[in-house]
This record gives C-alpha cells, structure tokens and sequence, in this order.
C-alpha cells in the first residue's frame, strides 16, 4: 500500500462519523450519515408557460398559500407565461432570501413568481424533512455563503450554487422518522396557537357586551348582581383620569424601569426589560408611575393595540418611548376598568380616526384622550369586570407560555435530531 493511500485510509479512519445527538432506537446503531450535494437531492424544476393555475405565494409563517389568501397586494405581471408551476412535496425558495432560509414545502399545484427557485425532490429524498433542514442554522449559513452579491439587499441563490451546497443525509426510513416527529410537534403547536386563538376570540366578544355601545349607557351583559344597578355614568375621560401627568421629580441615584415600545406587547402584556439610574435617563422619555396606563400614540403601534397596565416598576417609577400616552385614573375609577376600556372596539375605531399627521408618523393627539367619552359604573361592578377579565387574561397567558413551551420544544428537538453545526464544519 503506497504511502498516499495510507494517509487517505487514516484521515477516513480519523473522519467521524456525521449523525445527530439525539437518534430514534431502530437507528442508533445504523451507520453515520452520508454527506451529499443538494443537486444529488432536488433538481431544478422549470416549467413554465401554465397560465392557468392558481398564483401562490410563500409567507413568512404559512408557507405556500393561494395569493388571494396572502393578504399581500397583488404585484404580479398580468402575463404569467414565465411563472414557475409547483407540485405537491416541490420546495420552493426566495432566490433573494434564501440567506434568511425564506423557503416552504409545497403542499398544492400552482405558479409562484420567477423570483423563486422550485425544487424538485429526487427518489430517497423526503421533502417534509428537508422543508425542516433548511430552516437549520447549519444549513442557513451555507446559504448566505453561496449566495452571490455584494450585499444583504443584493445576495441570491441560484440552483447552480444551491446545488453544490453538501449536507450530511441519513437514509429514506431515517429521514420519514424525523420528519413525522417534528410534523406531529407542528400540529401541536397548530392545534394550540388555535386554542388560544379562540380564547382571545372570545375575550374579544366579551369586551363588546360588557361595556356599552356608542350611544348607549348600560352593557348589553351584565353580571347577575347589577342586574338592576342602573345606567353608567358617562363622561370625558379627563373627568376620571389624568392624560400625561407632568412628572414627578427623582434624586439622580434612584433606579427607575426603562420600558422601550418593544417591551409592551399587542395584548397588553408588559415585560421590563432594563433598569437605569434615573440620571440616565434623557429628559425627554415619558415618564409614569405604578397603576398607570401607559398606550401607544403612535401608528401601527396604537391599532395594533399596543397597551398596558404598569405595575411592579423598579421603585415605582418608569420612563418609556416619547410615544406612550399615560393615563392615571382617579379615585372614581379603577386603572384595571379603564385599561379594558381601551381594548373596545369604539375606542380604537375613534382613536385611530383621531389621528394627526401624515404617512406613516400619524399619532393619537392627547386632545382625543381628554374628549373621549368613556363609561363607568360603580366601583364594586367595575371590580366585577376587571376581575373577569383578569382571570381571562391569565387564562390567556397560561395558554401562551404553553405554545411559546411547544415552539421551545421543538428547537430543541432541530438542535438534536440534525448534526450540529460544529460536527458537520468538522467534517
């Protein structure tokens, strides 16, 4: 044996063996996986010329779907001769992003726009389970490396450079294996993300029956013991809270909440995210204090909802974006009952007509606050409320840590179940 074939014969000897940390029992004594080219995987499907399938377009979360339920404006070319067709189980991919992994399994026939790149499975390669490998930050990397351009605005992955891309691949009954696994913790997470759907649904409805309409004084539901308790009282809400409240002056080495618009999100849950001396905080923050509410002016943020309900703030004194209205109810009215008040929705409607400015930097002017008429019953029925709401948002929040488990769940599993990025950069 020559002395180079030694060599050769050691550094396979020396090569370990590609396979995952985590591996189902009827595999874990099957030998390691094989590293194969993508072009050996997926061919480049172009067909074209089929006008008369149906458009799709791939989203960020739903993958394929039909144009028309994209919600997406329809940019595309009135002529659809140079289209791409899709089948069942092709992947198709953002040529331009396919450095983000913008890609999705195909799950029915249509023509997506030649901006992407169709992938056409070969025999051994199951396309469910690459839909998952793709989405890998091993795999993803590799497509920012192969992909051409200058720039992040500018990269692409044609299929010539796609199809020299390698990856470790176990065998066809491996790779069903894995993909059923995580195609049944998707469901999962499917059948979860409805059920907490459903109660925000709810919640929704039940806001509209317990506060009353425009125009009216008194809910159309009401609990059993204010059955009889008469009208609410209406007013401007400036004669039951105070809108931005000059704010109250701190010693410098007193550590405030810092509270940045990110922080707050579009179900009006709160989460800190840093703390600060209140001397390093600029002067010109919105400041506010425990039991404030504080609510997004700014749009998209205020008809997206964002709002919340301080509490447990760092001293008891928070600063946030200059783009956060503060509202402190008085003693006629509990900060809970009104902060559900601004989740009506008359008080979005009205809001969100209210707006000055223009394009994109339109805001809720204070004045719009202070005018709107808002309506309040007796404190003892406004605990009512809040308290049934309360115990629904907890619900709410229970249900969402549960589908935030699951999406954590199965990143660890992706983590497990494919060769780390170490092992294949070894290899």
């Amino acid at each position: 044996m020559s002395n180079k074939t030694k060599t050769s014969a050691t550094k396979e000897e020396a090569t370990p063996a590609l396979m995952p940390k985590l591996r189902f029992p009827e595999f874990r004594d099957a030998e390691g996986w094989e590293r194969k080219r993508l072009g050996e995987l997926f061919s480049d499907r172009q067909e074209s010329g089929m006008s008369g399938l149906p458009l799709l377009s791939l989203m960020d979360k739903e993958g394929i779907v039909p144009q028309a339920d994209s919600n997406r404006k329809n940019n595309s070319n009135s002529d659809k001769s140079k289209y791409l067709r899709v089948v069942p189980g092709d992947i198709a991919y953002n040529t331009m992003r396919m450095w983000e992994g913008r890609s999705a399994l195909v799950g029915l026939e249509g023509l997506v726009s030649p901006a992407y790149t169709v992938c056409e499975p070969q025999p051994g390669t199951h396309s469910l389970l690459f839909s998952y490998y793709f989405k890998t930050p091993q795999l993803i990397e590799q497509f920012q490396r192969f992909s051409q351009g200058l720039v992040k605005d500018t990269l692409n992955l044609k299929y010539p450079a796609f199809a020299q891309i390698s990856a470790p691949v176990p065998t066809y009954p491996e790779q069903q294996k894995i993909a059923e696994c995580l195609s049944s913790v998707d469901e999962l997470i499917a059948a979860q993300a409805r059920k907490l759907d459903a109660l925000k649904t709810h919640k929704k409805g039940l806001m509209q029956q317990l506060f009353p309409r425009e125009g009216e004084t008194q809910p159309r539901l009401r609990f059993p013991e204010f059955q009889n308790a008469g009208e609410w009282e209406s007013a401007p809400m400036a004669n039951f809270a105070a809108i931005n409240p000059r704010r109250e002056v701190r010693p410098d080495e007193l550590e405030v909440s810092f509270v940045p618009m990110s922080a707050v999100s579009e179900d009006g849950y709160l989460a800190i995210q840093q703390i600060r001396p209140y001397g390093a905080v600029k002067k010109g923050f919105t400041a506010f204090r425990d039991l404030d509410i504080i609510l997004a002016k700014i749009t998209p943020c205020f008809e997206n909802g964002k709002a919340a309900l301080v509490a447990e703030l760092s001293n008891g004194v928070g600063f946030g974006s200059t783009e956060f209205h503060v509202i402190r109810t008085g003693e006629s009215c509990l900060p809970a009952f009104m902060f559900a008040q601004l989740y009506t929705d008359d008080f979005r409607s009205a809001g969100k007509a209210s707006m000055t400015g223009s394009g994109g930097q339109q805001r809720v002017p204070t004045r719009f606050l202070e005018d709107y008429t808002v309506y309040v019953p007796s404190i003892p029925e406004q605990q009512r409320i809040a308290s049934c709401l309360t115990s629904l948002d907890a619900l709410i929040a229970a249900e969402t840590q549960t589908l935030e488990a699951l999406k954590t769940h199965k990143q660890g599993l992706m983590q497990q179940l494919f060769p780390s990025p170490e092992e294949i950069e070894a290899c």
